[in-house]
């Protein structure tokens, strides 16, 4: 592939690629396919009707995995894009995607990701997508995803999402359904500031005896940003699930933190936990005896939350 510098730069920013990509890839820049290889266990195959792939991974496929990051870097572009990934039965594969925008002039640049991934009995799948905003413009940078996710029995799906910095607008929805033996792990982490705004949702349905949901939300809040977090989980089974929201709110931010559990089985056993505070000044006190000034130390205790 011939990339540009900008292109470089947010590859390796959301999906960690600095030179040769190894294993299964399709890399999205302004709209088009500008790089794609399948391999024995993985086929990429584009869509028909609407933008997006269908990506196929053979059962028992083990150690390999798949990037499809995607790139912007023209202001004003705006795109859907319907990612399906069916994984097959005792599969383990790592999915690495992302979104990354330059927008250095005055019109809105937006990219709305929907991924779909069907797991298969006892498969597993660790999934990470980073988000990631720059440019001097005055035209926002949006990113709205959608995953859905639908667990067979025995499966277990791992998911990083990760709002690095520099978008302005998100509106971030994730639904998944788990059968029996399922197990869904979500590590969230949101950075807003200026005057961003973030709007995340989950809803989990724990239908299967077995089914296990633990999903865990960090944020910080800067500036005039605002977030809120929807974290539903329904137990519809005998089952176990977990939510957690903890956040930092720093300047004039705002967060807002709606739980919702709800029980149709006399076994669900479901728990939430929220907490929304300041840095606490003594742990930016102890941070300055080592040397650091007051700015110094606040990063480094928002880089260890949200690491």
């Amino acid at each position: 592939m011939d990339l540009n510098l900008i292109q470089k730069s947010l590859l390796k920013e959301i999906a960690g690629i600095d030179g040769e990509i190894t294993g299964a890839y399709n890399i999205r820049s302004d709209s088009m396919s500008i790089g794609r290889q399948s391999t024995k266990n993985v086929e990429i195959v584009s869509k028909t009707g609407v933008s997006g792939m269908d990506i196929f991974i053979k059962p028992d496929t083990k150690g390999e995995s798949v990037h499809i990051p995607v790139v912007m870097t023209q202001s004003g572009l705006k795109e859907e894009v319907y990612n399906d990934f069916f994984i097959g039965d005792n599969a383990d594969i790592e999915i690495v995607a992302g979104c990354g925008i330059n927008n250095c002039g005055t019109h809105d640049s937006q990219h709305d990701g929907i991924h779909r991934f069907y797991v298969g009995k006892n498969a597993r799948v660790k999934y990470v997508e980073k988000h990631y905003g720059e440019g001097d413009g005055s035209g926002k940078r949006i990113l709205n995803p959608v995953t859905e996710v639908y667990m067979e029995e025995g499966s277990t799906c791992e998911m990083e999402m990760v709002q690095i910095k520099g978008v302005d607008d998100t509106s971030r929805t994730t639904v998944a359904e788990l059968k029996a033996g399922a197990k869904l792990i979500v590590r969230e982490r949101l950075m807003t500031h200026n005057e961003q705004q973030a709007f995340s949702a989950y809803t989990v349905n724990l239908n299967g005896d077995g089914a296990n949901a633990d999903v865990v939300s960090r944020g910080v809040a800067r500036d005039d940003s605002f977030q809120k977090l929807d974290l539903k989980i329904v137990g519809n089974a005998a089952c176990k699930g977990h939510t957690e929201c903890d956040s930092i709110i720093m300047d004039n931010g705002r967060i807002l933190a709606v739980p919702a559990l709800e029980a149709n089985d006399v076994d669900a056993s479901l728990v939430h936990e929220a907490a929304i505070g300041k840095i606490a000044g003594e742990q930016i006190t102890k941070l300055m005896t080592l040397g650091l000034t007051e700015a110094e130390a606040e990063e480094q205790i928002i880089n260890g939350f949200l690491r």
